[in-house]
């Protein structure tokens, strides 16, 4: 994989031959992949490799001045999603004001003309240039390479969109969120130090330090699963401020990885959210929380054992297709 700067102030000329497809991406859900793979068949098409260009910052945080947008993904994360879905080159434009003040024909020729570009794929909704002037028609009359417009992705609700699955997220529709996805939905963060009361307790929690970045699910405990390195395992998670034992102001994640034995701390983890089990909530005691736990514990395995006996049936499915 080959990651690729582009700059209003950069002036070499890539060489390679790409087709690209051109968005800011957040989520690489359902409609994301459907451009990736239109761009997949592209660079086969010509015989070269393929790209997705993408922003930074957020186009918004230019254009608006908002500094405090929060996301699906983190760019980390959607660079090693489009690797996974096939894409060999990651085309990053530094969007700044001087950018984003470029019209249309300019954008084309002194941004995306750094790129020896074959062809680009887009949305159907993709603009561009000064005040988003430019649309995919226009991009057709200026670029000398080809260019391929994908329709939405819809279903029974409407184009599936980065809108929608951050307000299942938000408000803990995780099957939702991950149905538009197409994978579950995660956060990565380091396990960092806490006070060690899960362990006391005997549910030992990793407390996980994410990005301030991400759109996180409402409050409350979620059936999820973890990854440490190649390491995968079941957990239990809790977003909050841990009302009854040890109250933060800042919100929480922390993660009972069930039956893993090991050292977490400084180590990445990634957690991935299958399902909402139930608020937050402040108990009389310990001992009360501690009984509350071994049913979410149990509730937990039972919603995963189903969770992956469904997914079973789906590869076999598949494989019989």
């Amino acid at each position: 994989m080959r990651v690729i700067n582009i700059s209003c102030t950069s002036h070499n000329i890539q060489r390679i031959p790409l087709c690209a497809c051109i968005g800011y991406f957040d989520g690489m859900h359902l409609g994301h992949q459907a451009l990736i793979q239109k761009t997949l068949e592209m660079a086969e098409k010509y015989e070269c490799e393929s790209a997705l260009i993408t922003f930074d910052p957020d186009p918004w945080v230019t254009i608006k001045g908002i500094n405090d947008l929060h996301h699906i993904t983190t760019m980390r994360q959607r660079i090693n999603l489009a690797v996974s879905f096939g894409i060999e080159n990651i085309v990053i434009l530094k969007f700044t004001k001087e950018m984003s003040e470029k019209s249309p024909e300019e954008f084309v020729h002194e941004i995306l003309g750094q790129i020896n570009l074959k062809g680009i794929v887009c949305g159907f909704d993709f603009h561009y240039g000064f005040k988003g002037q430019g649309n995919s028609e226009t991009l057709k009359q200026q670029a000398d390479f080809e260019v391929s417009v994908v329709d939405a992705v819809s279903d029974e609700c409407g184009k599936i969109s980065s809108t929608r699955i951050s307000e299942a997220i938000v408000n803990g529709n995780m099957p939702e969120a991950n149905r538009m996805l197409g994978y579950e939905y995660q956060i990565e963060g380091r396990v960092i130090h806490g006070r060690h009361i899960g362990t006391g307790m005997g549910f030992p929690t990793a407390n996980v330090g994410y990005s301030k970045e991400y759109i996180l699910p409402k409050k409350g405990v979620y059936v999820c699963y973890a990854r440490i390195g190649s390491v995968f395992c079941r957990a239990m998670v809790n977003i909050g401020h841990n009302p009854t034992v040890n109250y933060t102001d800042k919100m929480s994640l922390e993660a009972h990885l069930i039956d893993f034995k090991g050292d977490l701390y400084g180590k990445m983890i990634t957690v991935y959210f299958i399902q909402y089990l139930r608020p937050e909530m402040k108990f009389r005691n310990s001992d009360n929380l501690v009984m509350q736990l071994d049913q979410d514990l149990r509730d937990s395995n039972r919603i995963l054992n189903a969770y992956e006996f469904s997914l079973s049936q789906s590869d076999e499915g598949s494989s019989e297709g």
